[in-house]
C-alpha cells in the first residue's frame, strides 16, 4: 500500500521529531558509556526511553495520520506504555542497588 506524497511541512516536521528523538537516544547511549557507577547510569536510559521515544512517537503520529483516515493514536498507546513502565523499572532497580550497597 503507497501513500500519497506528504506536503514539504510534513515531511520537515516528521524529519525533525525522527532525528530529535535519534539524537537523543545517541546522547543518551553515549551517557550511559561514560558515566562511572551505577547511580549515574541509571538516569540515562531513562531519557531514552522517555524523551526519545516521545519525539519519534509525535513523527510517527504526524506521518499516519497524514496517510491514513483520520488521527492515528497507535503510536501513543506505545509511548504511554513506556512512559509508565520506564520510571517503575527504575525505581524497583534504584531500590535494589541500594538495599544491595548496604
Amino acid at each position: 500500500m503507497t501513500g500519497a506524497a506528504l506536503p514539504l511541512w510534513a515531511e520537515i516536521t516528521i524529519a525533525a521529531l525522527v532525528l530529535a528523538g535519534a539524537t537523543i537516544a545517541l546522547l543518551g547511549s553515549w551517557g550511559l558509556l561514560r558515566l562511572k557507577t551505577y547511580f549515574e547510569r541509571v538516569h540515562a536510559p531513562s531519557i531514552i526511553a522517555t524523551m526519545g521515544c516521545w519525539c519519534i512517537m509525535h513523527g510517527s503520529i504526524v506521518y499516519f495520520s497524514l496517510q491514513g483516515q483520520g488521527l492515528a493514536l497507535h503510536a501513543l498507546l506505545i509511548a504511554l506504555f513506556v512512559a509508565i513502565t520506564v520510571p517503575v523499572t527504575n525505581i524497583f532497580l534504584m531500590r535494589a542497588a541500594l538495599f544491595r550497597a548496604r
